[in-house]
């Protein structure tokens, strides 16, 4: 098998994952594998004949942020819309990968729709690295529920300036703002509803796993997730 060893081969990935309550199996599962996924994924990609240089990961933890304005509304303690941090690089900073996706905790929501489509706009407009030789980009998103429509929460409590407006300008970001049009990959773990429906049929490089509304990919393990990872990656 030909060898791609001699080739710096940099890996960003981005995990978005919903915070639901019926989400709790995904973040107990990448909670359970944060500090392994570096040798993981190498292991992965070893047998494939290719080793990673460099392999980031950045976490997007996403709820609703007009809920949160309700619940900051009715001065009850409001649980964050969003959680975003900056990309780790493995393996030094394995630990605080797994300090991050601890501090989630899974809360409300079900099959309610959340806004996972401003999670995906934060995902694309990450600082990637496009320092390698070859280059791979990744969105992984998770969710059992179909999306708000963008700006449905806009002008509340803790909404994003500069999100896009549209389903319609989201997909330019797709198209246009990755920096490596080879470079981008999206897996999709999601309901076969709205936009996912949508991303999985218009948008390139991108790859749907079919979820069952309400149903918290309970049936979902690590292995069937890593296994998209390296397929994606290589």
């Amino acid at each position: 098998m030909p060898s791609n060893y001699k080739f710096e081969y940099n890996v960003d990935i981005v995990f978005c994952i919903d915070c639901t309550e019926s989400m709790d199996n995904i973040l107990n599962i990448v909670k359970g594998r944060a500090l392994g996924l570096y040798d993981d994924i190498q292991r992965k990609m070893s047998s494939k004949g290719k080793k990673i240089s460099q392999l980031r990961v950045r976490l997007i933890g996403f709820r609703d942020y007009v809920a949160y304005a309700d619940e900051f509304r009715r001065k009850v303690h409001p649980n964050e819309p969003m959680m975003v941090t900056d990309f780790f690089s493995f393996p030094q900073d394995a630990h605080k990968l797994e300090v991050s996706v601890k501090s989630l905790y899974p809360v409300g929501g079900g099959d309610i729709q959340e806004d996972g489509l401003e999670a995906l706009a934060y995902a694309i407009r990450s600082q990637w690295s496009v320092t390698g030789d070859k280059d791979r980009h990744v969105i992984v998103l998770w969710t059992d529920a179909e999306p708000h429509a963008l700006g449905y929460g806009e002008g509340t409590l803790r909404y994003p300036k500069g999100m896009a407006k549209s389903f319609d300008e989201l997909t330019e970001w797709w198209d246009k703002s990755m920096p490596k049009k080879n470079s981008k990959r999206l897996i999709l773990f999601a309901p076969d509803q709205g936009c996912w429906t949508a991303i999985s049929s218009q948008w390139d490089n991108s790859v749907h796993y079919p979820s069952k509304a309400g149903d918290g990919l309970q049936n979902l393990d690590y292995q069937t997730i890593l296994s998209c990872i390296a397929e994606s990656i290589g």
